[in-house]
């Protein structure tokens, strides 16, 4: 079971690093660690395990925090109608994913972003593109998959793909107008 200790934070340089391309097929080692990155994300959003084991809730974790500079990431999102009600959860575990296609129109998370790897808060809207398709191999599935993601998860995916380049989410604030509105932007709550 993943913990927060087994997370490098933004203090450690191999979380600038560049991850390398994984070879397909990929091993039963890099399969087995994906899925332990699923599953921590989901025990992050669960109230009881989360208190339990420390956790700090996420949506999403990449290789490099784990000290693995290879390009493989988790995503869990659960999406929620208009009551509050849940609908469903947007879950992958990929290797090698890369954007293929986006939008040129933006947005912004409205609260800012937060990572795993930054342990203090981080003020500022974060551009991102509005509508991303994504194109990798999924572990859960263990088939090739397409993403036409916008919205939220589009914000999340760019996040984790991020990582794979050494950069992270506060790289991409203004850094004189941390909240300065980012024009036709879609906002996102």
């Amino acid at each position: 079971m993943i913990l927060m200790k087994d997370i490098i934070d933004d203090k450690n340089p191999l979380i600038r690093e560049k991850s390398a391309t994984v070879e397909i097929p990929i091993s039963q080692d890099l399969k087995d660690k994906l899925i332990e990155m699923h599953e921590f994300l989901i025990n992050s959003q669960d109230e009881e395990i989360s208190e339990k084991y420390d956790l700090r809730p996420a949506v999403g974790i990449a290789g490099v925090q784990l000290g693995i500079l290879k390009r493989i990431c988790a995503i869990h999102v659960e999406n929620y109608d208009k009551d509050g009600n849940y609908i469903n959860a947007d879950d992958y575990a990929l290797v090698n994913p890369k954007i293929v296609s986006h939008t040129e129109k933006k947005s912004y998370l409205k609260a800012g972003e937060g990572c795993l790897s930054v342990n203090n808060d981080v003020e500022g809207y974060v551009p991102r593109y509005a509508k991303v398709t994504v194109k990798g191999y999924d572990v859960l599935t263990e088939k090739d998959v397409t993403i036409v993601a916008r919205g939220f998860l589009a914000i999340c995916l760019q996040h984790e793909l991020d990582h794979f380049e050494g950069t992270l989410f506060y790289d991409h604030i203004n850094k004189e107008y941390p909240k300065a509105p980012i024009k036709d932007a879609i906002v996102i709550e």
